[in-house]
Parts: C-alpha cells; sequence; structure tokens
C-alpha cells in the first residue's frame, strides 16, 4: 500500500521504489568516500543552512563537500507503530505536516522549521517534551550510517549499539548520517498554554518538579525575565479552542509570554512558535514588522550570516548558547548569573536524564545525582570588548557539574574537553568508521576548526592525541 501526499513525498508501508532510491542515494555517497585520494578534511553540503552559530572564520567552508541535499525525503510513516523513518535532511516542518494527517507528531520538535532530523541527532535538539522524554536522539529506535570508507552500518540500541549512542552530538565527525526511525506521540488539533508566573526560583523549580512528578502537562518550558519573575508555560493537548494565536507576523509569541495568562494554538503553529525567535524577535517596531515580518525568521536568518559569513564580528560575537544545569545546582549558578550576566529573559526548558549518557565521562557523571536538568538559553547577551563571556560560561559550568551544546562558540582546551566528553567511548567508535580522521574529531572540529585556529592534518589526527 502507497500513500501519495503532497508532490515529491511518497509514505509506503511495504517496500517499494522509495526503496531502491535511496540505496542508489547511499551507493553515490559511499562510493565517493571509497574513491577519495584526497587528504583534506571532509563535510557535508545540505539545502538547508547550519543550524549553528555562524561564525566567521569556520573552516568547514573550505573542506571538500559530500553532497546529501537529496537525501530529504519522508521514507514511511507507520501510524499503527506510530514511527517515522526519513533521509537525513527532511525538515522538522516537512515531518510535521506530514505526520499530523495522521494525528502524530515527532515527541521532540526543535524550535526552528528547517531544523532538519539529522541535524537534530547530531547537535542535540531538545524542546518542550523534554521534560518527559530527553532529547530527540532519546526517540530515535535506530541508524544507518555510512563510514569514511563507505561501509553502511545498521545502528540501532541492539546491533553497534555504542555506535547508536556515539552518533548524538556528534556533529558529523563520526560518518555519515544516512536514514534514521523515530517514535511519535499522539497529537490534537490544539495546545492549550497557561502561564504560571513566580516570583522566585524555588517556587519556579518546585513547579516544574511538580509538573515532572505527575502526568498532566503534554509540554513544559519557560522564561526567566528577571530575578523576580519568572514564567513556566505548561501545555496540554485539548481537541477544541475557543480561539486560537498567531505569531507568525506581526505578533512574538515570546512577547505574550509575560502578559497572557494562558494561550490557545494550533498544534503546529505551538510547535514553531519560537521560528522566528526564542526570547527576541526583530524587526520590533509595527512599522518594521508590517513590512518584514513575514521574511524575518530562523532560515532567512541563518541563510543571510551562512552567506554574508566575512561581516560576521572577527572578536566578541554575541552570546548564542545553552547550558545543561543539574537541577539541584541551578539556584548556585543563577545566583552568578544574575549577579554577573544579568541578561534576560533567559529560556528554561527542563531536560529528563533518561540514563547515563555514553557521550560523557564516567568521572562527569559521578558528581551528578538528578534525575532532571534545565537547559538554559541565552540568546542575544553582547559581550564587552574585555571579557569572553563563553569562557566565562564554560568555568562556572565546571563549578556546577553543567555542561553545554557545542553549537556556540567553544573555548575549552582539549584536557578539560576530554574531562568531559567521554573520549574512550568516542575514540572507540571513530576508529571503526572514521579511522583516517578525514571528518575531523570532535574536539578539532568545535573548538579549533570553527574558530579558524590551526587543526591537525587529517592523518595526524587520527589517534585524538
Amino acid at each position: 500500500m502507497q500513500l501519495e501526499s503532497e508532490p515529491g513525498v511518497l509514505w509506503s508501508e511495504e517496500p517499494s521504489w522509495q526503496d531502491a532510491r535511496h540505496a542508489a542515494k547511499i551507493e553515490r555517497i559511499a562510493r565517493q568516500l571509497r574513491h577519495r585520494t584526497r587528504t583534506r578534511p571532509v563535510s557535508f553540503k545540505k539545502k538547508t543552512p547550519p543550524h549553528q552559530v555562524p561564525k566567521r572564520s569556520d573552516q568547514r567552508r573550505n573542506d571538500e563537500k559530500i553532497d546529501l541535499s537529496d537525501l530529504d525525503q519522508i521514507l514511511e510513516i507507520d501510524p499503527v507503530a506510530r514511527t517515522c523513518t526519513v533521509e537525513p535532511a527532511v525538515t522538522f516542518d516537512e515531518v510535521v505536516r506530514a505526520t499530523l494527517r495522521y494525528g502524530l507528531v515527532p515527541i521532540i520538535v526543535p524550535e526552528h522549521k528547517t531544523i532538519t532530523l539529522g541535524g537534530s541527532v547530531a547537535g542535540c535538539s531538545i524542546e518542550s517534551m523534554s521534560f518527559r522524554y530527553g532529547g530527540f536522539h532519546d526517540t530515535c529506535l535506530e541508524y544507518e550510517l555510512i563510514t569514511a570508507r563507505g561501509d553502511v552500518l545498521h545502528c540501532s540500541p541492539d546491533q553497534h549499539p555504542l555506535i547508536f549512542q556515539m552518533i548524538h552530538g556528534s556533529f558529523g565527525t563520526l560518518g555519515v548520517l544516512s536514514k534514521l526511525r523515530f517514535r511519535l506521540v499522539p497529537a490534537s488539533p490544539y495546545v492549550h498554554v497557561r502561564n504560571e508566573t513566580y516570583e522566585t526560583l524555588e517556587a519556579f523549580q518546585q513547579a516544574i518538579w511538580r509538573h515532572f512528578s505527575s502526568e498532566g502537562a503534554d509540554y513544559l518550558d519557560g522564561q526567566i525575565f528577571s530575578p523576580t519573575k519568572h514564567v513556566l508555560c505548561v501545555g496540554r493537548f485539548v481537541e477544541r479552542a475557543p480561539y486560537v494565536s498567531r505569531y507568525d507576523w506581526l505578533k512574538a509569541y515570546c512577547e505574550s509570554i509575560p502578559r497572557l495568562s494562558e494561550d490557545y494554538l494550533r498544534t503546529y503553529d505551538y510547535l514553531f512558535r519560537y521560528d522566528r525567535g526564542v526570547t527576541h524577535v526583530f524587526p520590533r517596531s509595527p512599522v518594521g514588522r508590517a513590512l518584514f515580518g513575514k521574511l524575518v525568521h530562523s532560515d532567512s536568518v541563518l541563510r543571510a550570516a551562512d552567506r554574508f559569513h566575512r561581516f560576521l564580528p572577527k572578536k566578541n560575537p554575541s552570546v548564542i548558547v545553552d547550558l545543561f544545569v543539574p537541577f539541584s545546582r541551578t539556584a548556585e549558578f543563577m545566583d552568578w548569573y544574575h549577579r554577573e550576566m544579568h541578561f534576560y529573559p533567559v529560556w528554561c526548558v527542563p531536560y529528563r536524564r533518561m540514563w547515563d549518557y555514553e557521550w560523557l565521562t564516567p568521572r562527569w557523571w559521578a558528581g551528578v545525582n538528578d534525575p532532571l536538568f534545565l537547559d538554559l538559553a541565552i540568546y542575544g547577551l553582547k559581550q564587552q570588548s574585555d571579557r569572553n563571556l563563553y569562557k566565562e560560561f564554560e568555568d562556572e559550568l565546571l563549578q556546577v557539574n553543567g555542561t553545554k551544546t557545542l553549537i556556540s562558540y567553544n573555548y575549552y582546551d582539549e584536557q578539560t574537553f576530554w574531562s568531559i566528553w567521554n573520549k574512550d567511548s568516542y575514540q572507540a567508535v571513530k576508529q571503526l568508521t572514521d579511522p583516517n580522521n578525514i571528518f575531523r574529531d570532535l574536539y578539532t572540529k568545535t573548538c579549533r576548526a570553527a574558530l579558524g585556529l590551526p587543526t591537525q592534518t587529517a592523518a595526524a589526527g587520527a589517534s585524538l592525541h
């Protein structure tokens, strides 16, 4: 049986021509890798802009490219098993539109429409169901991976389990993710959001814990607007809505949070409510939004930044960073933040620890007993010329046993980096999937090459010493 939807998208419940087409794409990529004779690093060409913080001197722009832009098909939606199988260049916008036809959505839907499914695995996506289900990678069931030598591996918790786990947060340094299957969850047509306001961080955290411990909420995130104003946004699926709000033109969702006690959105609009900005939306003036509001969104901003990267600042870029802080250490961290940074709002996403993830070191886990983390996201903090705020965040996270995603500017020295990220597990997989280090290693790619700093050659870096 085959279901045809929008042009170019075929959902199949049994083997079809789509499988043959996918196999041909995989063979093209594998053949390119098998026949490589150059030693220069390799990175990927995609149809959407990278959803990382744009950096002026990122060396990936000069790499040899593997073209993944045609890996953009939804291969199967199984409404009975509640799973979806896709190629990695499919965007969440495309998947949500397709799965909603069956009354289903991905469990974790990152905030920007053009984030791809593959990028979500490689770059650690979370969102407002993370308080119950962890990250997007925690909802994945299997991956197909093309190694640097052109071999094709099928990875799951039962088959190549360490590779399956380490692909998360690897930023394309372990191979080419070419297919993935993930879980879906039932969805109603609308989401009802109640905004609960608390004067103290303690009361805010107590509310988070109540919802974390109960079954009432479907979605949970919030924003900290000052040391005395914390708003928790509690979302629940509903079948009917007395009205619906849209935030894709003149209005911005983040601006509604401190002034509305409740809101109703269509489920699609809720999932991408932050597409135009999580804590700040431009243009700010009514006239500017009337003229350009439809044009300024995550995709347009990232495309412009990537295309005109030479105009990005050489020094002191604005801070855009996601920080993971153990729930019990949040007050300690926020005391420091209010004193040293005092920049608001801060986006707050509770994140459930599903297990002791293999990509972090046992030493790091030894200091963490919490079942819940808070992802504290700071977007747009201006730097002063005499400070490196990114480095200050990294140093403070070490004090509270926190960590961060690597999509932003990273200033870790190599020893500190591998005291957090698990070098033994990473290297064990690297030797299987990229022994000659053509994709760079994780430290080099995220902390050196991204900043345009000198790096080891591909061959010399293979051992990660």
